[in-house]
């Protein structure tokens, strides 16, 4: 009786312990399978945050770049509308003073007409000397400006500067050649204000 009562009490130690091995086996790989997967997990999310914080980063450098670009092209138009507006703020200066300059030029052709009626005797007489002075300060502010006045006489025609109101005969000049100017023609800058009306040898 004592031996089997030795028996079965070993017998129950050695279930005891198997059961708690495998408890304790069961325990170890079920901690292996949780720290695997929370591993896995934390792989997982760390991807997903780091690519939602790039995702950000270059979504602030896109709005950067095209802020840049529209700052880059306002300037552009700016400075292209700057040019533009200087252009045009020139080209109606010009155009100001070519119907300014127009005006003027016949009193210029006045006072020449004037000057060629006065006969020898007179020309040192204190009017006509005086008169002369104003003539020459009137051109020489013209000049100042850009007005000059056009060759023609000994010239070859060119229908971009004179005007041929007739054809005359010369033993001086050959056919083609401006013999004669009836009105002094002017330009200003490189544009003709008035045309010079000549006679053309035929």
């Amino acid at each position: 009786m004592a031996e089997e009562k030795f028996c079965q009490e070993n017998e129950v130690e050695e279930t005891v312990e198997e059961t708690v091995e495998t408890t304790e086996t069961e325990e170890v790989e079920t901690s292996k399978e949780e720290i695997v997967e929370e591993t896995t997990e934390e792989t997982e999310e760390k991807p997903k945050k780091e690519g939602f914080f790039k995702k950000k980063k270059d979504k602030r450098d896109e709005q950067i770049e095209e802020l840049n670009d529209r700052v880059v092209r306002q300037m552009a138009e700016f400075e292209n509308f700057r040019k533009r507006s200087e252009k045009e703020k020139s080209m109606m200066f010009d155009m100001g003073a070519k119907n300014v300059i127009e005006k003027i030029l016949p009193v210029v052709d006045n006072f020449e007409r004037g000057f060629t009626t006065v006969e020898e005797a007179d020309k040192d007489d204190a009017f006509v000397q005086g008169m002369q002075q104003v003539y020459k300060q009137l051109m020489k502010e013209l000049e100042a400006i850009g007005v000059t006045p056009i060759e023609a006489v000994g010239q070859e025609f060119n229908p971009d500067f004179h005007n041929a109101v007739m054809q005359v005969e010369s033993d001086e000049y050959e056919s083609g050649i401006i013999a004669q100017e009836f009105m002094k023609g002017y330009m200003y800058k490189d544009s003709v204000v008035r045309h010079s009306m000549v006679g053309v040898v035929s």
